[in-house]
């Protein structure tokens, strides 16, 4: 029986060694790990993952537009995230996006081997450590949750360099945009959020779990 493909990213070195030696002992192979979201979306179609298990906080690429960018690119590989982040509205982003689970790091690792079996089964899981967090405690529920950030991906990925400190100039290298229109997407991110000035911006970046901490 041909053993079901798993990719992992997080970029806590001990992590990805913990994650992939309990998955490895399980019925899975890994097939790719990466410490950082823009290497894993560049990476991933060609090792035709069946399961992804990405953190959220994750330097170049931040996890949930990673997801996204994932879903399209990768279509039939489930997501499965794992991170330190027990705020609701992330794992109702999550699942929007197109998860199929989510952990916590603090969460048995037993836990992830189970969630990705659910996941190839077509099922969702969401680790009962969620189960006391404010709103709804199940996929099901999650899925039809709005979220109150309604940022792009393409403002997901200047606000994620910005909080990193790169300059404006910097950011608009790195995506092969102009200076101006970087400028416009700042400045249009901080109306949208109500935020005054750009140090609220990273403030916001770093809460959201835009960036790693």
């Amino acid at each position: 029986m041909k053993r079901a493909r798993v990719i992992l990213a997080d970029d806590h070195t001990m992590v990805l060694e913990a994650l992939k030696r309990i998955v490895e002992e399980s019925e899975f192979d890994v097939v790719g790990t990466f410490n950082d979201g823009k290497t894993l979306v560049d990476a991933a179609p060609g090792l035709e993952p069946d399961v992804i298990v990405l953190d959220i906080g994750m330097p170049r690429m931040n996890g949930l537009i990673a997801g996204e960018l994932l879903k399209k690119i990768c279509p039939r590989a489930k997501l499965i995230y794992m991170t330190m982040n027990r705020y609701s509205d992330l794992a109702v982003e999550a699942f929007q996006l197109g998860a199929s689970g989510y952990l916590l790091k603090t969460s048995a690792l037993s836990e992830l081997v189970h969630a990705i079996r659910e996941a190839l089964l077509g099922r969702s899981y969401i680790t009962p450590l969620l189960g006391d967090m404010r709103g709804a405690s199940t996929a099901r529920e999650l899925k039809h949750q709005r979220t109150h950030r309604e940022l792009t991906a393409r403002q997901k990925e200047v606000l994620q360099l910005l909080a990193e400190g790169r300059t404006m100039k910097e950011v608009a290298f790195l995506l092969d945009l102009s200076p101006r229109t970087i400028a416009f997407h700042k400045y249009k991110m901080m109306t949208q959020l109500e935020l005054k000035s750009s140090a609220a911006l990273v403030q916001f970046a770093m809460k959201e779990s835009v960036v790693s901490g």
